[in-house]
């Protein structure tokens, strides 16, 4: 029997907030009790983002919970926590996000069929207000549109 991803935590407001114009698989380097923490999916991606520093990326803001049976040497719940990226993608990261308004955020972490924890980074833009304005009217035109065509159908 073949494994599955593992969905630990979503970013829904990510999508709300930003226009996502691409999308990155990273790794995390963790430490023990945050991988239990995570497989008990105590962690909050919202207000966190990635930053390049260095030649690096660091997941900063995230909250892991403390690990319940954690000792003394649980970790810091908000901990920057590095992401392993190949060399060449985290130049095309740095080089996009060089443009105005651009910023890379977190938009779901999960387990791979490895066991792995795995972070899709977005490349995204910023919302405008009237941005957010326009996509609910959208989405309500959408939704009385579907209305409209199933009381027709019945």
């Amino acid at each position: 029997m073949a494994r599955q991803e593992v969905p630990i935590a979503e970013n829904r407001k990510a999508r709300h907030d930003y226009f996502i114009e691409d999308v990155v698989e990273a790794g995390m380097v963790l430490t023990g009790t945050e991988v239990k923490s995570l497989r008990l999916g105590r962690v909050n991606l919202r207000d966190s983002f990635a930053r390049i520093v260095g030649g690096e990326v660091f997941l900063i803001n995230c909250h892991v919970a403390p690990y319940d049976k954690g000792n003394r040497w649980n970790h810091d719940p908000y901990r920057d926590r590095k992401l392993l990226l190949h060399k060449k993608e985290i130049r095309d990261l740095q080089a996009r996000i060089k443009q105005e308004g651009m910023t890379l955020i977190p938009l779901r972490l999960y387990f791979d069929k490895h066991g792995r924890a795995k972070l899709l980074l977005g490349v995204a833009r910023g919302k405008r207000q009237y941005d957010k304005r326009h996509a609910i009217h959208q989405r309500e035109a959408a939704r009385q549109i579907d209305r409209a065509m199933k009381n027709r159908l019945h």
